[in-house]
């Protein structure tokens, strides 16, 4: 059995369908929920909106040290949050204006898009170099994506999947300032916390979709071609 085979074997394991339930429910736990009951309460006992802002942010960070100890390594996304984290208290405590802090969540996500735009004049795509970090530079699949790199239909593909992923962070960025001064604290943070798992649910089921469709384009185009060789030969 190949590689690839092995890794869709093991993806389908009651361990590794479990692993993934942890996940999301650490997720569901420390990133959105425990942080919204924590404000209210907060709120509730008559803190103002800062701090109750402020001690909320702990339950995430609080997810990420989990994630470390767990896997023995600080990955980029906890990294990004537990920035986000410390540059929304020094802002919290500096200005005493909730809504610069729940703005503040807005900058990774706008840094994320501009990020992806300007790495089409890199030698790889953001998302290029994701997938194949996340697959796996050294394993059958990603030596694939390396092979197929050559080629510029290939190429494009992913280059339009970084436009895409690019232009929605940053679409995402903005809506979510426009939400915080037009709502009060309470709201805008229970926005904020929902709204990345939408875009990114969104994006994620698009870019599914747009590669099995090239997928299956290339399929027929190689049987067209080799029919037409065949039929050559014949001759």
């Amino acid at each position: 059995m190949d590689t690839e085979s092995d890794a869709r074997q093991s993806a389908g394991t009651p361990a590794a369908k479990g692993g993934q339930l942890r996940s999301v429910t650490m997720i569901v736990i420390f990133d959105v929920a425990a942080p919204l009951v924590a404000y209210k309460l907060l709120r509730s006992a008559g803190m103002t909106a800062v701090t109750a802002l402020l001690l909320s942010g702990v339950f995430p960070a609080l997810g990420v040290a989990i994630g470390v100890i767990r896997h023995r390594r600080l990955d980029v996304v906890g990294a990004v949050v537990l920035a986000g984290i410390l540059a929304g208290t020094v802002l919290g405590l500096v200005s005493h204006s909730a809504k610069l802090v729940l703005v503040e969540g807005s900058v990774p996500t706008a840094i994320f898009g501009v990020a992806c735009l300007g790495s089409l004049w890199a030698r790889h795509p953001l998302m290029f170099s994701f997938a194949r970090e996340f697959t796996g530079p050294d394993t059958a699949k990603g030596q694939e994506m390396t092979r197929l790199w050559q080629y510029e239909g290939y190429r494009r593909i992913f280059r339009v999947i970084t436009v895409v992923w690019g232009a929605a962070f940053l679409i995402e960025a903005a809506l979510r300032v426009v939400i915080v001064y037009n709502t009060s604290a309470g709201t805008a943070l229970a926005i904020s916390k929902v709204t990345p798992f939408v875009f990114f649910g969104i994006l994620s089921a698009w870019t599914v979709a747009y590669g099995a469709h090239h997928r299956k384009k290339g399929e027929r185009m190689a049987a067209a071609a080799s029919e037409a060789a065949e039929a050559h030969h014949v001759q």
